[in-house]
């Protein structure tokens, strides 16, 4: 199978939140969405959004493994259906945020006075006047601060090995969005089947016909990326922009990131190994696993069988080309987000590599030496240790690895650059040879637009030519899944006509308000008999 996957280089984000504020104005810009943020910016170390996510010992999200068998941590059927209308594993609105806006009308129509009008904090979710206490990137003016720190899960399975000293403190930026999982526990935990993994390109979509609201989607996501609209009633989330990348164009986040840190590209896998990979009895073992599980489009068996699968050859030469397969399998740059979830993520990042040469220098050495920078890696001001919990399930080692390749990377440019004598050990050393590591220095530093977004239109069948009648959740008035109504509607999907019992087909009660009798749920009165 294929699938249309991410990677984000960390050592470029700088924070600026663009890609954030243009997905919210494309995607979650009205009413019923207003604490959502498909992509949101974390600083780490921190609580992230909503408020430490990463506790699945409290939200219960993703995978375990018991007696050899993947069940999801929200328990069997039973047990999600005995929370169905009360889920003490759901986030409540203040794990998010009171989103807010400010009453810019008292700025405008103050009277003249001695004293200068203010603008007072509301809910954007009731209008009443609002504290302001947390938002989606809360701890961006608290980075370093103990009392971030201290409430960072992630940094609590090793804050024996950091001091909160103001000149130990480290952080770095963070973005994220839907992983679209090979193994997506949203999609197993939801009682509707409204949530979906596209055969195609491997998106994760919600059907907003489907969906019920019955919120299990966003307790059974480990990464929190599954959202309430509690005007219509319905789950949403990152779509991945699939409009765009159907067209081969980039998503929004990728296209005004002005960091230009995000690639995407074609990744080839073995669908049948999934299942196994995601077993792997160890966490630390889920990365290599999952590793295994992709192939090597370059491979002529590979190739072979993917045509016979049904994949078309541009998509077998966009996987060729794909910046992503090359970060992630062929110069192992790459690691997934949180693996231990078990749910196989599919938007990677590229570790940030931090000051190192600035940490070498200080010591008296030279900061550009190889053999300097290596023995640094593990002294970083980032530890090892916490991107390891945030991107191997706490093993080091790969982690090591990679931040190797990136010095090794930076040493080698330098001595190109500056027209001294290259040293071909240095690639040697981390596993790679010259040529190697400048097509990874073009790819990270130097790829123009078409070299980091290599993405091949849809193959997805073809449209009916007539869909009268269809209808499409998102065309509804007020944006997508949106119905009109009253209150007394939240919760319910749109009213169609249910089909009479006598025509053969089946009444809907899903679709009945509740008032007088549903049309065709009994036979009708005959005239011709006199019934």
């Amino acid at each position: 199978m294929a699938q249309v996957a991410m990677v984000m280089n960390l050592d470029k984000c700088i924070g600026c939140h663009t890609c954030s504020v243009t997905c919210k104005q494309t995607w979650t810009n009205r009413e019923g969405t207003e604490y959502a943020w498909f992509n949101n910016v974390e600083t780490r170390p921190g609580q992230g959004y909503p408020r430490g996510h990463e506790d699945q010992d409290r939200w219960k999200g993703g995978w375990e493994l018991k007696h050899g068998r993947l069940v999801p941590r929200a328990g069997g059927r039973a047990r999600r259906l005995a929370r169905l209308f009360a889920n003490p594993e759901m986030p409540s609105l203040d794990d998010y945020y009171q989103p807010w806006t400010y009453d810019y009308e008292t700025l405008i129509s103050a009277p003249l006075g001695d004293d200068v009008p203010t603008a007072r904090p509301r809910s954007l979710v009731d209008g009443r006047p609002a504290a302001v206490t947390w938002g989606p990137n809360w701890d961006d003016d608290l980075g370093g601060g103990p009392d971030a720190l201290a409430a960072d899960p992630v940094l609590r399975k090793m804050n024996d090995r950091v001091r909160l000293e103001y000149e130990q403190a480290f952080m770095f930026y963070l973005p994220r969005i839907c992983e679209h999982c090979l193994n997506p526990s949203c999609v197993a935990v939801c009682p509707s089947g409204a949530m979906y993994k596209r055969i195609e390109d491997g998106i994760v979509l919600v059907d907003q016909d489907r969906c019920r609201g019955w919120r299990m989607c966003v307790s059974g996501c480990p990464y929190k990326k599954v959202y309430f609209n509690h005007q219509t009633g319905k789950a949403e989330k990152c779509t991945f922009c699939y409009p765009r990348v159907e067209a081969g164009a980039p998503t929004v986040c990728s296209e005004t990131c002005v960091g230009r840190l995000r690639y995407l590209g074609v990744m080839l896998y073995d669908a049948d190994r999934v299942g196994e990979a995601a077993k792997a009895p160890d966490e630390r073992d889920l990365y290599g696993a999952q590793l295994g599980c992709f192939l090597d489009p370059g491979d002529p068996d590979v190739a072979r069988a993917a045509e016979e699968s049904g994949i078309p050859h541009d998509w077998i030469t966009a996987a060729r080309r794909s910046p992503v397969h090359a970060l992630i399998s062929r110069y192992r740059v790459a690691l997934p987000l949180h693996p231990e979830y078990r749910t196989m993520p599919m938007v990677w990042y590229v570790p940030p590599l931090s000051p190192v040469v600035e940490a070498v220098t200080a010591g008296g050495h030279d900061g550009e030496d190889p053999a300097n920078l290596f023995g640094a890696i593990d002294s970083l001001r980032i530890p090892l240790e916490y991107l390891a919990h945030l991107f191997t399930a706490g093993d080091t080692a790969p982690v090591e690895a990679a931040l190797c390749r990136l010095a090794a990377m930076r040493a080698h440019m330098r001595r190109v650059n500056l027209g001294e004598e290259r040293d071909p050990a240095i690639a040697r050393a981390v596993g790679l040879d010259e040529r190697a590591i400048e097509e990874m220095y073009r790819l990270l530093a130097l790829a123009k637009y078409e070299e980091r977004y290599v993405i091949p239109t849809t193959y997805n069948g073809t449209v009916p030519d007539d869909v009268s009648g269809a209808g499409c959740s998102l065309d509804g008035e007020g944006g997508p899944g949106m119905y009109p109504g009253d209150a007394e509607r939240f919760h319910m999907p749109p009213q169609r006509e249910p089909v009479p019992a006598e025509s053969g087909g089946r009444v809907n009660l899903l679709d009945w308000n509740g008032r007088g009798r549903p049309r065709g749920l009994f036979p009708r009165r005959s005239e011709e008999n006199g019934l």
